[in-house]
């Protein structure tokens, strides 16, 4: 079994309680507004990692990252974009077994036509009175297990 950590709109802030959170993973799926390279550089120390481009990550190092990824984990076919509204493509019928996105900072758990639909919040600056998240999916053979976690942070 494989456990991975979802991150998004970290907007070039790296909480340590997301660290924290995300230490022991197999791996880290970064689902844009990364705002600085760094951010990459510090995630990959715990995991290998997949990232896509946000619509705020317009600096030089940002235009290397995909606007979409697609990541195999065991038998599971997950796909990756910043803005679901940006979905370009039926899930079910490319046989993915997961959408990640982020961009609206609010956590949400889905399960449409079959396929898992997750936004795992945000995990750096707060917005409105959204929590600051983090998300898990545990990989089983035949299912995938998603998990959203509020982050205790100290700033209101």
């Amino acid at each position: 079994m494989k456990n991975i950590g979802v991150i998004s709109d970290t907007h070039g802030v790296l909480r340590p309680e997301a660290l924290k959170a995300l230490r022991g993973v197999d791996l880290i799926i970064h689902a844009g507004d990364v705002g600085r390279s760094d951010i990459l550089d510090v995630l990959r120390q715990i995991a290998p990692v997949f990232a896509v481009r946000g619509n705020t990550d317009h600096e030089e190092w940002a235009q290397a990252l995909p606007l979409t990824e697609r990541v195999q984990v065991d038998q599971h076919l997950i796909y990756v974009l910043h803005d679901v509204q940006q979905l370009g493509l039926t899930p079910e019928v490319h046989g993915m077994a997961a959408v990640i996105s982020g961009h609206t900072h609010k956590p949400a758990v889905e399960n449409r036509r079959g396929v898992l639909y997750l936004n795992p919040g945000s995990a750096g600056p707060r917005r409105f009175h959204l929590p600051v998240s983090v998300a898990f999916i545990r990989v089983h053979a035949r299912r995938l297990e998603p998990k959203i976690v509020e982050l205790k942070v100290a700033d209101k």
